[in-house]
């Protein structure tokens, strides 16, 4: 007869080598994502003489929701707005966390120097250059139109370079699998779109603040350059920004439910 230390030995290993065969199974699926259709409402965004940024960004979600129910039934899509009405941008992370969603997608016009033109796409953290501040300034302030806004955001002032500090302690635990997925956006809108591609890029941006999945904010062009508002002014523009965006998911998806 074995003693019985051995027998308890065996029993312990067993379980343990049943519960690494029940992790080793577990398999990651993509279940949930959230698209959020930048500004709205009381919040027009960025704008040139025609356009204004809210409704290209609306344009664009409800495209992408469309592509992605369409292409992906399993999936469940969820909006932020579905019309032309404000939400506040602590709202928006809320909406996501809520639903547990594995991504989160924030899509926005960009503006800047009339020479400025391309594609961005941001993920959460500490900006490394004044035009990338500038750009999470420009979106942040959304929240002076929010009432009580100190509060809500412990004290954040958009403008001040010195609040973007705080960004550097969020979103580690999702920035590779973010960046992953801003590469591949941006990889799609230069190879697929023929766009020109600014890169991927760190910022912080208060919409991305407190999700707790990736999360990434796409500057789909600037509405300032005319090329690149002529095209977001388009319907086969909207179309193609949204394909590129579902594109660049449906990789991510294949890579992530491989490993």
């Amino acid at each position: 007869m074995f003693p019985r230390i051995l027998l308890y030995s065996f029993a312990i290993i067993g379980i343990l080598c049943s519960s690494f065969t029940i992790l080793e199974k577990t398999e990651y699926h993509l279940k949930t994502i959230v698209i959020d259709a930048g500004h709205g409402g009381k919040d027009p965004g960025c704008s040139n003489s025609s356009q204004k940024e809210k409704l290209i960004t609306l344009d664009i979600a409800l495209k992408l929701g469309e592509i992605l129910q369409r292409n992906m039934p399993d999936v469940k899509v969820i909006y932020t707005r579905k019309d032309d009405h404000f939400v506040e941008l602590h709202d928006r992370a809320a909406i996501a966390n809520k639903a547990k969603a594995d991504l989160f997608i924030s899509i926005h016009v960009n503006a800047g120097p009339a020479q400025f033109k391309g594609t961005e796409t941001y993920c959460m953290g500490l900006h490394k250059g004044e035009q990338n501040l500038s750009v999470a300034q420009r979106e942040n302030s959304s929240i002076l139109l929010e009432k009580d806004n100190k509060e809500k955001y412990d004290g954040f002032d958009p403008n001040s370079p010195q609040s973007y500090i705080l960004f550097s302690l969020y979103q580690s635990a999702y920035l590779a699998n973010s960046t992953r997925l801003a590469g591949k956006i941006e990889t799609e809108f230069e190879s697929h779109n023929n766009r020109h591609s600014r890169g991927v890029k760190q910022a912080g941006f208060l919409v991305l603040w407190k999700t707790a999945m990736p999360s990434v904010l796409v500057e789909s062009g600037f509405i300032t350059h005319d090329e690149d508002a002529q095209y977001l002014g388009t319907e086969v523009g909207k179309m193609e920004t949204a394909w590129g965006i579902f594109s660049a998911i449906e990789d991510y998806r294949n890579e992530i439910e491989e490993e």
